[in-house]
């Protein structure tokens, strides 16, 4: 096929790599013995070395293998981003297992959802999160859980502060005691072998069971393989073109996310690279902090990370700097171009938009990072990367550029399938395509633009389609509105109808009728809106992706339907 797109490639970049016949386990292990004294991970100014970390996953993965981990189990992974995470991931992939990110934002209902469905016997869980975990372990599968301490890898005067004013008050102190087959992960550690007993992998046996956000119905397991999460971090590192033992990466995004396991973690073993780590992504403060003292190059992130950057009053004072940032890919949602203009001039870096998702461990499109970006589109497919437009009437027909239908992927880091959902996996991957359920278009060159989700659709007055993306875009040039979502809201006898929901900056006002004037002076009349709600907030997922359907479904309940 053709592909246009590759005649917009940075010089370096190539259209097809040379993968490494290797795992992502050995690949640390590789880069800990070039570069054993460079600094891994950054924990709130506590560094692990990556001989430190290569060793300490050793460790680990014969600790779970004493706990009876073999070729094929379930590990679920119950953590934020902390040192404890890398470990507990590479090690399970080193012992054969699979890796079951989960949420940390998850109630028992979920966690119990997921551990079930995923069949996970081991689980490695923070402190502050081991009542849920003891509350719904008798409805799993679980035989062992393995609890991890915030404070283990503090360095030491922060770990005794820690210890005697925030550990009992936030919930970290847990007595586990008098709980059967429940160990500390720093025991699990200390009574386990140097070295786990080498395990013969493949390169498409399943690495991780990879849950979707949900956002569009219920949670599925993606199966990636060890091919697929070792692919895409090569391709991260090609697309960025890095050098090993250069780059800082600002660690906010959810290491459980599978965004934040692949531009953060994974592309960071591939390139020995710094990880600073943020456990809370929602927490601006410990953000900005870490930018000033650490001076990231590499922040990956979502728009509403940098929407929140481009707004704080100490950014703009001068009181953070932000300078050091070279390079930021945006996912999860569109990249409105003002957020884009305003972050490149505060910090002097380049944020471009991209493009992935759960089922393509994620990454598939992205700008250039300092060649030819086309604001308010997702740029083109990275190496290796085939990408079409489908019709939406039959899925089967090709569409020619400037058409709009279904956005369809193939290439080596899509998922295997779904986890034991065949009718679902027979859906999404037909005829070698991966089936976005995404609704795209292509230009001449091969630049994608994302026109919206298909589940997010607006049918209009007239039958007009509508997209919430473009009235989005639209309102986030309002000198203003801070953030804002659009959606379908139910009308009785007249279908469905346009409705914006939207934050205000601090300390603006503006009326409903101000809102919908600014609309009608810059879109076609069967766009603007007809309702406006002001929020103080919007639901969002703990990685930032803004959930409409949650807007959607609350206007629902008030209107008793």
């Amino acid at each position: 096929m053709q592909k246009p797109w590759l005649n917009y490639y940075e010089e370096g970049v190539p259209a097809t790599i040379d993968y490494p016949d290797t795992m992502m386990p050995q690949v640390l292990a590789d880069m800990a013995s070039k570069h054993p004294d460079h600094t891994a991970t950054l924990f709130k100014g506590a560094k692990l070395t990556y001989r430190e970390l290569n060793e300490l996953v050793d460790k680990f993965a014969a600790g779970l293998q004493k706990l009876g981990v073999k070729k094929g189990d379930r590990v679920a992974v119950h953590l934020p981003n902390c040192p404890q995470f890398p470990i507990s991931y590479y090690a399970i992939l080193r012992a054969g297992g699979i890796v079951v990110p989960c949420n940390s934002a998850y109630v028992a209902r979920e966690m119990e959802r997921q551990l079930s469905d995923s069949g996970a016997e081991v689980i490695v869980t923070l402190s502050a999160f081991y009542p849920i975990i003891e509350q719904i372990r008798g409805k799993t599968k679980l035989r062992h859980v393995v609890v991890a301490k915030i404070k283990t890898y503090f360095p030491g005067l922060l770990k005794l502060l820690f210890t005697l004013l925030m550990e009992k008050k936030e919930g970290h102190a847990v007595d586990i005691s008098g709980d059967a087959n429940t160990y500390w992960f720093q025991d699990v550690l200390a009574e386990a072998p140097a070295r786990p007993t080498p395990v013969d992998l493949d390169w498409d046996d399943t690495a991780v069971l990879m849950y979707t956000g949900g956002t569009t119905g219920v949670s599925k397991g993606a199966q990636l393989t060890h091919q697929n999460v070792l692919v895409n971090a090569v391709q991260c590192k090609y697309w960025l073109k890095i050098s090993e033992a250069t780059e800082v990466v600002l660690t906010t995004l959810p290491l459980f996310h599978c965004y934040g396991m692949t531009t953060c973690m994974n592309h960071s073993a591939c390139t020995a690279s710094t990880m600073i780590l943020v456990p809370d992504p929602r927490n601006l403060k410990d953000v900005l902090e870490s930018i000033n003292k650490y001076h990231p190059t590499i922040y990956p992130g979502v728009p509403a990370m940098y929407v929140a950057i481009n707004n704080d009053p100490g950014v703009l004072a001068g009181k953070y700097n932000v300078k050091s940032i070279r390079a930021c890919v945006s996912g999860a949602a569109g990249l409105p171009g003002e957020v884009q203009k305003k972050f490149e001039e505060i910090t002097g870096g380049k944020l471009v938009e991209g493009y992935g998702l759960s089922e393509a461990t994620p990454v598939t499109h992205a700008n250039p990072i300092f060649g030819e970006n086309r604001v308010g589109t997702i740029g083109v497919p990275w190496p290796d990367t085939e990408a079409v437009i489908m019709d939406l009437d039959t899925g089967e027909k090709i569409l020619p550029p400037g058409e709009v239908g279904e956005l369809c992927i193939r290439g080596p880091q899509v998922m295997k399938g779904y986890w034991n959902m065949p009718e679902e996996t027979a859906s999404t991957l037909r005829g070698g395509w991966l089936y976005t359920g995404d609704i795209a278009k292509m230009d001449e060159d091969g630049y994608f633009q994302i026109v919206d989700r298909k589940k997010d659709m607006i049918l209009g007055a007239g039958g007009f389609n509508i997209y919430p993306r473009e009235i989005e875009d639209v309102l986030y040039e309002h000198p203003k509105v801070l953030e804002v979502a659009a959606a379908g809201v139910p009308v009785p006898g007249k279908g469905e109808r346009v409705k914006v929901y939207v934050v205000l900056k601090e300390g603006e006002t503006a009326t409903e009728e101000e809102i919908i004037q600014f609309c009608r002076e810059n879109m076609a009349p069967y766009k603007v809106p007809k309702f406006v709600e002001f929020r103080t907030e919007l639901p969002k997922t703990i990685v930032g992706k803004i959930l409409r359907r949650v807007l959607v479904e609350e206007d629902k309940k008030k209107m008793g339907q």
